[in-house]
């Protein structure tokens, strides 16, 4: 009987090898990170929203979503706090680039040609192009050249109108955003008993200098870790960003890898 998870590792082998022969079922990867997120938040924030929003588009498109990946870059001040806190767990960047490659070459031998990686973490961004860079330098010298893979965060499909609703009193930008409004509005919507909202701090924004020191200056970040307040956070501000990204990321993926929706595959039967 066919199986109808959309999670790739919930599926029998033959089930998934069903999907993927012939490389026109798309495969999301969550990229994430365990890190710090204040005093009201758990430490897996990063996983836990990239792999709900892949859940939700994969739902959409047809897709099926890969196991996340749990460890990420390591937190930058002026974007995570940075790696001063108990918990936060990072990779140093040849490490995410080596096993991200070796995930993406493994998922082209099983004949998977269309990827999508999914990002949560701010700052895996640059390890994250580096690992598609060498895994297709590598297909291509075993004849592989016709995977497509699509890279993405969350946070780049929040529109203006809606950034306007969501910050009424004005947008001091995402770089600050760690532990803020959004991630914790996004966090009370879909796993609010994870949610200590009333241990929230309200604190003032971060602020930082137009350069970098190393080692950083730990009295640089807030003590609560979060670089902005969350207390205008609300499970209605995070419906809005739900459905506003979810239908964003929808789009783009049906652009680049074409509609392989249920209802879209209902119709063309019925043709």
């Amino acid at each position: 009987m066919k199986k109808a998870s959309v999670f790739a590792a919930e599926l029998p082998w033959p089930e998934y090898k069903s999907r993927v022969t012939g490389g026109s079922t798309p495969i999301l990867i969550p990229i994430g990170s365990m890190e710090q997120h204040g005093h009201h938040m758990p430490m897996h924030v990063d996983v836990l929203l990239p792999t709900e929003f892949a859940r939700r588009v994969a739902s959409e498109t047809g897709s099926l979503v890969a196991p996340p990946f749990t460890y990420g870059y390591k937190s930058h001040q002026k974007s995570g706090g940075g790696n001063f806190f108990p918990g936060t767990t990072s990779l140093d960047g040849s490490s995410l680039v080596n096993a991200l490659k070796d995930v993406i070459k493994e998922f082209a031998r099983h004949g998977n040609r269309q990827i999508c990686l999914v990002n949560g973490h701010f700052e895996n961004s640059w390890f994250i192009v580096e690992g598609i860079d060498l895994a297709l330098r590598e297909l291509r010298w075993d004849g592989i050249t016709d995977l497509k893979i699509v890279v993405l965060s969350y946070w780049d499909f929040v529109s203006d109108d809606s950034i306007a609703k969501l910050y009424p009193d004005g947008f001091l930008g995402w770089d600050i955003e760690h532990g803020g409004v959004l991630e914790t509005s996004l966090m009370l919507k879909l796993y609010p008993d994870l949610v200590w909202l009333q241990d929230a701090i309200d604190h003032a924004p971060a602020e930082f200098p137009p350069y970098d020191v190393y080692p950083p200056h730990e009295d640089w970040t807030p003590a609560t870790g979060t670089l902005s307040s969350p207390k205008d956070a609300s499970a209605e501000k995070g419906e809005l960003l739900l459905n506003v990204c979810t239908a964003g990321i929808v789009k783009a993926l049906r652009k680049e890898f074409g509609d392989r929706s249920p209802a879209s595959a209902a119709a063309t039967a019925a043709q």
